[in-house]
């Protein structure tokens, strides 16, 4: 993996973290362009011989420097609001999975299923199969289908620890005695990859997540063969 894609964000797999992106790109074109012109502005004042001892005040170039940056901002504002609220929308959901946090593990339960709930180990390094991914893989998936809406309830049986996939735009703590939700909507069917994000012990680093999206049909599939 290069370095630049490091640095960039994971392909969105639902439509709030393409927006999430969208709106990523638009702050940094106007921030761009505001670093570019004050860096041109500090280079010309260094750079000419125009001196003007008797120049008090100039209302005119006040009221453009204050009216300009309170339109940018205002250009930034309000997508932002918009993204807020996106992200507190909790539609109907057509399954609720509750995720539970241990130390050092992940257990689901999806409560509209009887008997269907299940830990999710990581993979050690000596147990990987060809493909797959060193620290990141479990034993087992979270299932989830594509285009429905899905809600997670978060909550921990220990310490804080926090659920989040990145591609996704989903991140709750997992607090004890308290039950967070989410609620994401998946456009495509592959694998995506998380990490627990709060420091919860030596083995912190060692509880990934791996949310497998498939179409309808295979998740009542897998929901049979499951039972």
């Amino acid at each position: 993996m290069s370095t630049w894609s490091q640095l960039s964000f994971q392909d969105g797999a639902s439509p709030l973290m393409e927006e999430l992106i969208m709106f990523h790109d638009h702050t940094m074109l106007i921030l761009t362009l505001v670093t570019s012109l004050v860096a041109y502005i500090i280079v010309t004042l260094f750079s000419n011989k125009f001196l003007d001892r008797y120049l008090l005040q100039g209302n005119l170039i006040e009221i453009i420097w204050t009216f300009i940056p309170a339109l940018l901002l205002i250009f930034i504002a309000l997508p932002s609001l918009h993204l807020l609220y996106l992200l507190d929308e909790y539609d109907n959901p057509s399954i609720t999975i509750k995720s539970l946090g241990h130390q050092w593990y992940w257990s689901y339960e999806y409560s509209d299923f009887l008997n269907l709930e299940f830990d999710s180990y990581m993979v050690p390094t000596s147990d990987l199969d060809l493909g797959q991914f060193r620290l990141i893989e479990v034993d087992n998936r979270m299932v989830v289908p594509i285009n429905s809406y899905i809600r997670i309830l978060v909550s921990s049986t220990d310490v804080i620890h926090s659920w989040t996939v990145p591609a996704l735009s989903v991140k709750a703590d997992a607090v004890p005695g308290r039950l967070n939700q989410l609620t994401f909507l998946v456009n495509r069917p592959g694998l995506f990859f998380g990490q627990c994000s709060e420091i919860c012990g030596a083995n912190h680093s060692f509880m990934p997540i791996v949310v497998e999206a498939i179409t309808m049909n295979s998740f009542l599939n897998w929901i049979n063969n499951f039972e």
